[in-house]
């Protein structure tokens, strides 16, 4: 995603009375990866998620073929 705001995301502190702006907490939970890059007007953020295809766990598009 891309924004052209310059303030950085930060983490809050935990807080059970929070409502709202869990945004980054939950991508950071749920990527395998997460990164900030500023750009000539804004920044970018780059999270990447691994997808299951099934309950089995098997990722998207790589499912194992049958023996």
């Amino acid at each position: 995603m891309w924004d052209s705001s310059t303030t950085q995301p930060s983490n809050q502190a935990a807080d059970p009375e929070r409502i709202g702006q869990h945004g980054l907490e939950i991508a950071m939970a749920v990527s395998q990866t997460f990164c900030v890059h500023r750009e000539p007007v804004g920044k970018r953020i780059i999270a990447v998620i691994e997808l299951a295809d099934d309950s089995g766990g098997d990722p998207a598009g790589r499912r194992q073929q049958p023996s």
